[in-house]
């Protein structure tokens, strides 16, 4: 635990991503072997779920500290991390002057114990390490036990660290990282050295990402050069056939096979070795569904024939990865495409795999056209690939853009405030805006994102000053403040008291040009449902 210590402290202390992996690749030479991997997990957010209730964590700390609980509710407010508040009040005692370095696995395994024991036993284990820990140790115990560590690197900084430390390709790491693996069933060797396609013929690749689109597409070159096609909302995922198993992963690395059954043939039916990159999606009447029809079918444990029926998925394919077990993402995108189209074509596969239609506009302006109108065509814009782009791995600029229609906009009041986390932890940042309905303004979308940090104080301090009531950490506010909220999707829903949910919703600007009683109401709302429906008949 020590030396990771010393490499969260590192890293906390720099901003240099060359630092960084520096950092990353000493520790992996001088840390114990145990304990590589572990680190390796934590760093890419690879970490065990919190095993105890947060509530038995501030009566313990309340015991240990002889700190009020209400005033170590207030503390939290104000901190805004539970897990460092915890570090802040415990007491430092003469005890902890004799450090066991305890080693990063075994405070693994106390974490993941401590899900089957009763709340003493669980509270006699963490006092044992809040007695033994301190400072930072202490601090970083407290975020893996809240489940909520986050070390500032990035996953590609990981990667480049470990590439160096072992002498691998970047790729190659990136690809061996895949999936849900765990510290305790892995090694160094058998995770980085053993034969990937013997041993996890499971795997999927790293995912090829695309940029959003940043510049004139007249700059992109002859609209020929690129494949251009919609930009469908559904799940990014790689469908694979190795070894007579199919497995189904989706971008976020979960393994979604039970999820997906309408998949399920194709393990009979594809050729070994195939990977194929796509979009999965509902499928009704020869076109897409909306993505909340997509969600009806991700929250269910068992898919019953009438969910089936109601939310048939497909996976639009637009890219194939492996062909006869060789890894062909080094050819040219035209001629991946060529070999995919043959697959498709030679397979009975038409019913669940769709091959993306590559869509032909006469010139960047054509193509603009259709991107503005995107929604009724069910896209949100378009994916523009050069024709001779390779597969790369993550987000790389220059062959991949995506040009996303322009999101809808709506006018709300704020209600609610909340305080944010992290460096915003004593500002209210956190959002809930209200819309009219009936001369009432009623709650329709939540949003933290969008302002600069001098708005930010400038609406915290007028939060503060026209608080009206507080529920804990939320406080309603004087309804007096407009905010244009911008979002990808709008659907009805039982479940919200506006009887709408969006998707995506972020802050746009703030309108100080408009009173509240200008700002929009549950039948805007309502209308940009219907148009969107009218539209796609």
């Amino acid at each position: 635990m020590r030396d990771f210590e010393h490499l969260f402290e590192a890293i906390d202390s720099t901003t240099k991503t060359s630092a960084k992996v520096s950092a990353i690749a000493q520790f992996l030479q001088e840390s114990r072997e145990e304990d590589k991997l572990f680190a390796i997990a934590v760093l890419i957010g690879n970490k065990p779920k919190r095993p105890v209730k947060t509530t038995d964590l501030r009566l313990w700390a309340s015991e240990q500290s002889q700190i009020p609980l209400w005033l170590i509710e207030e503390s939290y407010y104000i901190v805004g991390d539970l897990a460092e508040t915890i570090s802040l009040i415990l007491p430092v005692v003469a005890a902890k002057s004799t450090y066991v370095d305890t080693s990063l696995r075994k405070i693994f395994e106390d974490i993941i114990l401590m899900r089957n024991l009763s709340s003493p036993e669980q509270r006699d284990i963490v006092i044992g390490y809040w007695a033994q820990l301190q400072g930072t140790a202490l601090f970083l115990f407290n975020k893996l036990l809240t489940g909520n560590l986050r070390v500032g690197v990035s996953r590609k900084l990981v990667v480049k660290a470990v590439a160096s430390y072992l002498d691998m390709e970047e790729t190659e790491i990136e690809h061996r990282l895949m999936g849900k693996w765990t510290p305790f069933e892995e090694t160094m060797e058998s995770l980085f050295q053993e034969n990937v396609q013997e041993t996890k013929h499971f795997l999927p690749y790293p995912f090829y990402l695309a940029y959003a689109l940043d510049k004139d597409p007249d700059d992109l070159g002859a609209i020929n050069d690129w494949v251009i096609e919609a930009k469908l909302d559904g799940i990014r995922g790689q469908l694979i056939v190795r070894k007579g198993e199919l497995f189904v992963w989706s971008r976020g690395e979960d393994l979604m096979t039970e999820k997906f059954v309408e998949f399920e043939p194709l393990r009979d039916i594809l050729p070994d070795g195939t990977v194929i990159d796509g979009e999965v999606i509902p499928w009704k009447d020869d076109k897409p569904m909306d993505f909340a029809v997509m969600q009806t079918r991700i929250g269910r444990k068992n898919i019953s024939k009438n969910s089936l029926l109601a939310a048939p998925l497909v996976m639009v394919c637009y890219d194939l990865l492996e062909w006869e077990g060789n890894d062909i993402r080094n050819w040219p995108l035209s001629e991946r495409r060529k070999q995919l189209e043959l697959l498709l074509s030679n397979y009975p596969v038409s019913h669940v795999l769709k091959l993306s239609q590559r869509l032909d506009f006469d010139d960047w302006t054509a193509a603009e056209s259709y991107r503005k109108e995107a929604r009724t065509y069910q896209s949100e814009g378009l994916m523009l690939k050069h024709q001779d782009s390779l597969y790369e791995v993550g987000r790389k600029r220059g062959n991949w853009w995506k040009w996303k229609t322009d999101p809808m906009t709506i006018d709300g009041v704020l209600i609610y405030a909340q305080s944010g986390h992290g460096r915003r932890a004593n500002l209210f940042t956190d959002y809930t805006f209200a819309v009219w309905d009936g001369g009432e303004l009623v709650p329709f979308a939540k949003a933290y994102s969008g302002l600069t940090d001098k708005e930010l104080h400038v609406i915290d301090n007028w939060i503060k000053r026209n608080t009206i009531e507080k529920f804990g950490p939320v406080r309603s506010v004087t309804p007096t403040l407009v905010f244009e909220l911008a979002f990808e999707g709008i659907n009805l829903s039982t479940r919200h008291k506006s009887g709408v949910a969006l998707r995506f919703p972020r802050i746009l600007r703030w309108r100080q040009d408009k009173p509240a009683s200008e700002a929009n109401s549950k039948d805007d709302l309502l209308n940009l449902i219907a148009e969107r429906d009218e539209s796609i008949r």
